[in-house]
């Protein structure tokens, strides 16, 4: 029987030896065999990617991650899914496993901030070099592409700005240079974009954010084409980057209700952008929501759904005041990460100085000295309720 993603993501796994709802949580670093040949022959069938339940070793993960990787397979439509204890893990995995000495790395300049510093600070000490480029300008991708360039890493949409890229003349122009792909999909989840269909050799989620939901597990979720599996898999199996089976156990769990999430999610922005649309501190809201943008127009191109992180832009000489509106405010918490059920808000520091420009600053992302960029993510709460927090708030704003 074919079935929906959405059936599908309420019945994927189950602990039917002892009749549970829920698969079995097995911590496990000794896995154990009844003979030599047993062992040979599993390890064989791990070498050929063939179906398997349990690895040969904890360090590779246990029954518990093998039916999460199972999950986002499907999810994804993955030749393999490879599990992190974090999600930037899952970053780090992809460029330690594919660069090297004398290669170019080219990165979206709207990346996560890791992100940035692991290409121009770390790969730097490898001799790896990473180049920045412009998520509003192909041309500025492609004028930068070389002869050494090994990578292209793309965030779709930027973190914090929201910019959306052609995903697909990205695709087109790495396949003709034989340049090896990787998107961070974590805003849009497959449920709403799989990458690898449309042709990246590596879809990244970190999967704290709307796989697990609860903002209560860690995680990363890189899933990957036949062509990039066993680059990943040497170094995956050499550093130990897996997840733990309670962390997969969580994931699970979240990932059953993570399209019932995304509805309210994207239904509780939708009506809380109608409000800040009106508010005229907030000068930009950072989302796809204009009809007659590039913006829009590219995310209607590619994604099937939208989700609840946005930035509002707001005008302030006062950055102070800003930060009062951002403290003031009642359910939406103040804190790193999003993608779980609670409201959050934070104050973005994306302009350069000299000390970490790359890190903290943006080189093509424009705006003025009494404009503030504030991240927002809207939770599952009643949306009435965080627009009159937001009304309240904004108050502050001088």
């Amino acid at each position: 029987m074919k079935k929906s993603i959405t059936t599908f993501l309420k019945h994927p796994t189950k602990d039917s030896s002892n009749r549970s709802a829920n698969p079995a949580v097995i911590r496990a670093s000794t896995i154990l065999f009844n003979t030599m040949q047993e062992l040979y022959q599993h390890e064989k069938k791990i070498k050929k990617h063939q179906k398997i339940s349990h690895y040969s070793y904890g360090r590779y993960g246990s029954s518990t991650t093998i039916e999460l990787e199972n999950i986002l397979k499907e999810l994804e439509q993955a030749f393999h899914v490879f599990l992190t204890g974090t999600g930037f893990g899952g970053v780090a995995l992809a460029i330690m496993s594919l660069c090297r000495p004398g290669d170019e790395i080219l990165v979206s300049d709207n990346v996560y901030g890791p992100t940035k510093e692991i290409s121009e600070k770390l790969l730097k000490e490898f001799n790896v070099i990473a180049k920045f480029y412009n998520p509003d300008s192909f041309e500025d991708l492609k004028s930068k592409v070389s002869k050494k360039t090994k990578m292209i890493l793309v965030e779709n949409p930027g973190s914090n700005t929201f910019e959306f890229q052609d995903l697909s003349k990205i695709v087109s122009l790495a396949k003709k240079k034989k340049i090896f792909t990787f998107l961070d999909n974590t805003w849009g989840t497959p449920l709403y974009l799989k990458p690898l269909k449309l042709g990246f050799d590596m879809s990244f989620s970190s999967a704290t954010k709307y796989f697990s939901g609860h903002s209560d597990a860690m995680g990363g979720s890189l899933a990957v084409n036949k062509k990039v599996f066993k680059q990943i898999m040497f170094f995956y199996k050499l550093s130990g980057y897996r997840m733990s089976a309670d962390e997969a156990y969580l994931i699970i769990r979240g990932l059953r209700t993570l399209d019932t999430r995304l509805n309210v999610h994207y239904e509780n922005a939708k009506q809380v952008i109608n409000f800040l649309k009106g508010q005229k501190k907030v000068k930009e809201i950072l989302y796809p929501y204009k009809t007659s943008s590039k913006n829009y127009k590219l995310w209607k191109k590619y994604y099937s759904g939208a989700t609840g992180l946005l930035s509002i832009v707001i005008k302030s000489k006062k950055k102070s005041s800003v930060i009062k509106f951002v403290n003031s405010l009642e359910l939406f918490g103040i804190g790193y990460s999003w993608g779980g059920f609670e409201s959050l808000a934070i104050l973005q520091e994306l302009r350069s100085n000299k000390k970490d420009e790359y890190i903290q600053g943006r080189k093509y992302f424009r705006f003025n000295k009494d404009e503030h960029i504030v991240r927002l993510h809207i939770g599952l709460e009643d949306p009435k309720d965080l627009i009159n927090d937001l009304k309240s708030s904004l108050r502050h704003v001088k």
